[in-house]
Formats: C-alpha cells, structure tokens, sequence
C-alpha cells in the first residue's frame, strides 16, 4: 500500500470519528435543549396556576365577585385562556371588571392590563367602574371608552385578548341609534391589537346552529360558527374550543335573560392564535 493511500485512509477515518463525535454532540446539545424547555414550561405553568389560585384567594376580591364563581368559573376559563404574570391583556367589554381583577392580580406588576367598556356602557355600569379602580387598588389597569372597532392600545401590544359574553353585541341595536361599531372592523382591531402568535379568547351565549347574526340583538346569543366565521377572517386560526360552559339544558328559543337559564346558558369558549 503506498503511501498516499495510506495517508487517505486515515484521513477517511479520522472524518468518520470526527463526524460521529459531532452527532453525538449534536444530538446531546438537542436532548438537553428539550430538557431545559420542558423544565421551562413546566415552571411556568406552575407560576401560572399558583398565580391564578392566589388571584381568586384574594382578600381584595370583592364578597360579590366571589358570589358569581360557582356560575362563572373563572379558574377554568382563565386557565384556558393562559394568562400568565408578566402578561399584558387587552380586555374587550369589562364590564363592571370581574375578570379584571382576577387578572390584574395574575399578570401582576410586570403585567398590565387594559379594559375597555363602549362609553354608552356608562348609564348601565354607573359608579361600578370607578368603584373597582379606586385608590389605584389596580394599579396595572388602565381603562379605556371606545368603540369595539377603535381599540385603545398600540398594534401588536398584547399577548391575549379577552372578549367575554361580548360578540353578540355587536349586533344589539338601541333605540337612540347608538353603535358600539362594525363587526368585519371589530375583529380586524383585535388582530391588530395583538401580538403575532397571541392568543384571542372569546366566550359567549350559544344560539341555535343556523341562527342568524340578528339573535345576537334578541335572545343575546350567538352562533358560534358566525363568530369562527368572522374570526377566520381577520386572519385568526382557531386552536382550542371548551365545553367546560357547556349546558346540555339550555333552550336556546329564550333570551339569556329568562329566570329559566340566567346564569346557567350553554356558552362556547374559544382560544384563536394570530399566526407568527
């Protein structure tokens, strides 16, 4: 064998070794990778479920609030949503801030949320509003008057947008003309509004499959296909639905309103993601 050849052969061999070598570390590199994410993730859900027990625990929660648990599951639908600390939330029709609490105290100081009432909510929430953010109880909250297509917050500044028992109103329509906004428009600011990869979560009354949008205005329920519709879209991906609202009972030919199902209607829950 001469020499050249020789020199080839080692040369061949010492590639392969070193080849190997390199897989191996390459796949050593990407087991402990895996390891550092899933030990990761499994902290950050255990901040998060030890963020969200404390939030409900609250002695700041008011006795009401507390009151409306049992109906409302909070826990639940907060865990779906995965609103964690550190978070900014953007919280679409507060309301009197039911779940703003909650989650002001689960996003905590690194977090910050903004919750948005239409301004012709103000004769039906009264002092509510005020009463809860007084004293700056809820420092990380700000709260904001617009319409559901003008959404107070800069493009891409939130990791979850909340719309709960809210999409129906979109096609309530008082008497004095006044509109909380356009529908297309609406869901057009939510994907705005959020960052890519967020989360838009929206809860509400179910109608019967097939009903028309004007349900929304009547009964205050909606087909949930009418708001998988709208969300598809804006752009939005549909990545989760729970029946943990579900109510095989409910009669969907009553307003929500009824003694006969308030409080106790069959509501949908959906998680949609904006794409990365």
């Amino acid at each position: 064998m001469n020499l050249s050849f020789k020199l080839l052969s080692m040369g061949a061999v010492l590639t392969l070794g070193l080849t190997a070598c390199g897989a191996k570390d390459d796949a050593a590199h990407e087991v402990a990778e895996e390891s550092v994410v899933e030990e990761t993730g499994a902290v950050e859900t255990a901040n998060s479920e030890a963020a969200l027990a404390a939030a409900l625990a609250s002695d700041m929660r008011p006795d009401e609030d507390k009151a409306d648990d049992a109906a409302r599951k909070p826990g639940a639908v907060i865990a779906f949503a995965g609103i964690a600390p550190g978070m900014s939330v953007f919280e679409m029709e507060a309301g009197s801030g039911y779940y703003t609490e909650i989650i002001s105290h689960i996003v905590g100081p690194e977090g910050s949320v903004i919750m948005q009432n239409p301004e012709s909510f103000d004769a039906f929430l009264g002092d509510a509003v005020p009463k809860r953010l007084a004293d700056d109880r809820l420092a990380n909250v700000r709260h904001t008057k617009s319409n559901f297509d003008n959404l107070d917050a800069e493009d891409a500044s939130a990791d979850v947008v909340t719309w709960i028992l809210g999409p129906h109103e979109m096609y309530f329509t008082p008497s004095d003309g006044v509109t909380l906004g356009e529908v297309g428009p609406t869901y057009d600011e939510v994907f705005r509004v959020l960052k890519p990869g967020g989360s838009f979560v929206v809860l509400d009354h179910k109608a019967a499959p097939g009903s028309p949008e004007t349900t929304g205005g009547t009964l205050h329920r909606i087909d949930p296909d009418i708001v998988k519709g709208l969300a598809a879209s804006a752009g939005f991906v549909l990545v989760e639905e729970s029946d943990v609202l579900a109510n095989a009972e409910d009669d969907y030919s009553m307003s929500v309103f009824d003694p006969k199902v308030r409080r106790n209607t069959d509501r949908f829950l959906h998680k949609y993601a904006k794409p990365e």
